[in-house]
C-alpha cells in the first residue's frame, strides 16, 4: 500500500491552524490548487469557505464541528507523536512543490517546528508563507532577482558553507551555524546568487514571494486574486 494519502501532479497548498487571510489562501490556491489541511487547519479552511481534499494530523486540534462537516474519507488521523502535523502532511502528500500557510505567526514553538521541517527536507520544495516573510530551504544553487536594498536573511540549520554575489555582506569564507555565525538582515545590492552546502534557510519579505518562486523555478503568483 502506498504511504501517500494524496498524490498531485500540481502544487499542494498546506494549511495550518494559525491565522491566514482569505486573499493569501486564494493566492496560494491559484498556484497550488490542491488544499490539504493539517489537523486544526481544517477549521481554518472551512471558515474561509474551502473544503480540504484531505485532513492529516493527530487530530488533537480539529473541532467536532469540522469533523462533522468533512466527509469521513477525507479525514486521515495519524496517531504517532514523533512528528508534527506539518511533517505528517509532507510525508504523506506527494507533489512537485508545497505552499504552506498557517504554520507561523502563532505559537513560537510551532513556528520553530515548521522551520525545522523545511531544513530536514532537501528533496521537497516547500515555501513557508507568513504575514511578513516567506521562507524556504536554499537549493545547492539559487538565483534571486532582487532589487537593491531588499532584506534577505540566511539562517543556517546546521553547519553551512557557501558563496554569494549580490549581497552587502558576502558569505564567502564564513562557517555558518545555528549557535555561531548566522546571516540575519543581510541586504541585496542587486540580483543575488548563492551556492551553499548544508541546510540553509532563506527568508525574504512577503512581497518577494514571486522572486522566491522564480528562484525555485516555480510558477509566479497570479495577480488580482
Amino acid at each position: 500500500m502506498s504511504r501517500y494519502i494524496i498524490k498531485s501532479n500540481k502544487g499542494v497548498t498546506l494549511l495550518g491552524g494559525a491565522r491566514v487571510g482569505a486573499s493569501d489562501l486564494a493566492q496560494a490556491l491559484a498556484l497550488a490548487p490542491c488544499l490539504v489541511a493539517a489537523d486544526g487547519g481544517a477549521d481554518r479552511a472551512l471558515a474561509l469557505g474551502h473544503m480540504p481534499e484531505a485532513v492529516i494530523g493527530d487530530f488533537d486540534s480539529i473541532s467536532p464541528a469540522a469533523r462533522a462537516a468533512i466527509a469521513p474519507e477525507r479525514l486521515h488521523p495519524i496517531a504517532e507523536q514523533d512528528s508534527t502535523d506539518f511533517g505528517k502532511c509532507l510525508r504523506h502528500v506527494a507533489a512537485p512543490f508545497y505552499l504552506a500557510l498557517g504554520f507561523s505567526g502563532g505559537r513560537l514553538d510551532h513556528t520553530l517546528a515548521a522551520l525545522s521541517e523545511l531544513a530536514a527536507r532537501p528533496h521537497q520544495t516547500v515555501v513557508l508563507i507568513g504575514s511578513e516573510d516567506v521562507a524556504f530551504r536554499a537549493p545547492a544553487e539559487l538565483a534571486l532577482d532582487l532589487a537593491p536594498g531588499t532584506r534577505l536573511s540566511l539562517y543556517p540549520m546546521g553547519r553551512v558553507r557557501g558563496r554569494s554575489t549580490g549581497l552587502r555582506w558576502p558569505i564567502e569564507g564564513l562557517a555558518l551555524a545555528p549557535a555561531g555565525r548566522i546571516g540575519t538582515s543581510n541586504e541585496a545590492t542587486g540580483p543575488v546568487q548563492i551556492t551553499a552546502s548544508g541546510p540553509l534557510l532563506v527568508l525574504l519579505p512577503r512581497r518577494c514571494l514571486d522572486v522566491a518562486l522564480a528562484g525555485l523555478r516555480l510558477p509566479p503568483p497570479v495577480r488580482g486574486e
